[in-house]
C-alpha cells in the first residue's frame, strides 16, 4: 500500500466515523422526537430552517437544501406538513414560478415545544458519543466551532 493508498483509507475511515456519529444522533433524535412530538428528524429540519428566515419563507430549492433532500422528496414533505396545518405555499409575488414556503401560527408553536428536546437529546448524544473513543475527537471538534452571532 502507498502513501496515496494511505490517504484515501484515511479518508474513508473519517467518513465512517463522521457517518457513525451522524447515525447516533439522528436515532436518537427521531425516537425522542417522533415520541414527544409527532415529528420526524427531517420534518423538525424543514420546520427549523424556516424559522431562520428573514419573514420565515423560503423558496422550494434552499428549503430542499437546508433539509438535504430531492426535489420532488421536499415537494411531498411539505405537502405533509401542509396538510397538517404547520406551514402553507405562497406564490413569489415577482416570480409567479416561483414558490415560498412559511411557517404557520401551528408550526411556529410545535416547533417551540419541539426546540428543548431537540436540544437536550442532541447534547446528551453528544456527551454519549465522546465518552466513545473513536467519536471523541469529531465531538470536540463540533465544540470548538464558531457559534453564530
Amino acid at each position: 500500500m502507498g502513501i496515496a493508498d494511505d490517504a484515501v483509507e484515511i479518508r474513508a475511515q473519517g467518513w465512517r466515523t463522521l457517518a457513525a456519529l451522524h447515525g447516533l444522533i439522528e436515532t436518537a433524535l427521531e425516537r425522542a422526537l417522533q415520541a414527544e412530538h409527532d415529528l420526524s428528524v427531517v420534518e423538525y429540519t424543514v420546520l427549523d430552517a424556516l424559522s431562520r428566515q428573514h419573514g420565515w419563507h423560503m423558496r422550494m430549492r434552499q428549503l430542499a437544501r437546508a433539509a438535504a433532500l430531492s426535489g420532488s422528496a421536499t415537494t411531498r414533505l411539505v405537502t405533509r406538513l401542509e396538510e397538517r396545518g404547520l406551514l402553507t405555499r405562497v406564490l413569489c409575488a415577482d416570480d409567479r414560478r416561483g414558490i415560498y414556503t412559511e411557517l404557520t401560527p401551528a408550526g411556529c408553536e410545535l416547533l417551540a415545544r419541539a426546540r428543548p428536546t431537540h436540544d437536550r437529546v442532541l447534547a446528551d448524544a453528544l456527551a454519549e458519543a465522546e465518552a466513545t473513543p473513536e467519536l471523541a475527537p469529531l465531538v470536540d471538534a463540533l465544540h470548538r466551532l464558531p457559534t453564530p452571532g
